[in-house]
């Protein structure tokens, strides 16, 4: 740096492999593939694209195809050959990465906020801003099924037989997949301000949900004894807060990463009720992140996530960033686990 030069904003302070050209406006989601290296990142730019990871962190596009509006939410399908998308134009997308061509496979009436490929009831499930949650099995442009939300659908997670919605009014609606018409049971949500994120425990037996005050909740769906739920604060810094952008569950240890408005991502452990490590924090918020199959790399956004509003969206960088994680970093140091009871054991009153 020359002398006087003002230092420039660090998109990517922690000196992760970055992926270029990943995106023209924000990017909303990502997700791996359950079978490969291969990346999937939304945009607001209405494209959705695809990479082939290595293990270097260096990366090659494999794929990419505009839709019908921005992107919200993508998942893959189990064997790792078609993804489905969900857009603000009120309609989800099957994409064959193979042929490079997409299809529509389900229809709202407003956005297609999420969007789960279940394996065991074979069939994509989306949560929408219409209040309704829609299983289509794709022999029919109608539904298969639908149940009726209380709310427009916030942030919604899966892992069979366990679906979590956050829903507008401040409520986390549970289902049990098995019966997937009836709301199990719908608590107000643990924390006080609108939900932004959640995702449910690998083991099922409960969620984290995440706000625009800079909380994470967890919670049990069957409480064992009032120490089991909790909430902390992160994503703050001083009296500045920020909001829980995405939670995401590493796939073999059971802890989690946050990311956050206040461009930063933290590594936790909700069973010893530790943060296992902070990062630098990067100069634009971090919308989303997600661990690949295997939990060797975290991949994660810095670009503008909206959390406050159009007249701050001043700055049209958008990245793409791939971080190496260690067992050290993300594997609980918890050596004592206490045993669980099936969630959907019995109704809570």
């Amino acid at each position: 740096m020359s002398f006087g030069q003002a230092p420039q904003p660090n998109h990517n302070p922690n000196n992760d492999a970055e992926i270029p050209n990943a995106a023209t406006d924000g990017i909303s989601c990502v997700t791996w593939s359950p079978v490969s290296n291969h990346l999937i990142a939304g945009s607001w730019d209405s494209q959705v694209r695809c990479w082939e990871v290595q293990p270097n962190g260096t990366s090659a596009p494999k794929a990419g195809t505009p839709v019908g509006g921005p992107v919200l939410c993508a998942s893959w399908s189990a064997d790792g050959a078609r993804a489905y998308v969900g857009s603000c134009d009120q309609k989800a997308y099957l994409w064959d990465l193979a042929t490079n061509k997409t299809s529509q496979v389900a229809q709202h009436s407003q956005p297609v906020k999420n969007i789960f490929w279940v394996q065991e009831m074979n069939c994509c499930v989306t949560a929408s801003w219409d209040k309704t949650i829609k299983y289509w099995d794709g022999k029919s442009s109608s539904p298969a099924a639908t149940l009726t939300l209380p709310e427009r659908a916030y942030a919604t997670d899966v892992r069979y037989p366990l679906m979590v919605v956050a829903t507008a009014d401040k409520k986390m609606v549970v289902v049990n997949l098995t019966n997937p018409q009836t709301i199990f049971t719908s608590i107000a949500s643990p924390l006080k301000l609108q939900s932004r994120c959640v995702a449910c425990f690998p083991d099922q037996q409960g969620f984290c949900v995440g706000s625009i005050e800079g909380r994470v909740a967890v919670h049990h769906v069957q409480e064992r004894n009032s120490r089991d739920n909790f909430a902390f604060k992160c994503h703050r810094d001083n009296n500045d807060i920020y909001a829980v952008d995405c939670i995401t569950f590493h796939p073999q240890y059971g802890t989690f990463a946050t990311t956050g408005s206040d461009g930063t991502f933290n590594f936790w452990d909700k069973d010893s009720r530790q943060r296992l490590k902070a990062f630098n924090k990067a100069s634009l918020p971090i919308p989303c992140g997600a661990f690949n199959r295997d939990g060797s790399i975290f991949a994660y956004a810095v670009s503008y996530d909206w959390s406050r509003g159009q007249e701050h969206y001043t700055n049209r960088s958008n990245h793409l960033l791939l971080h190496s994680t260690p067992e050290a970093e993300i594997r609980s140091r918890n050596q004592v686990r206490s045993k669980t009871t099936r969630a959907f054991g019995n109704r809570p009153n």
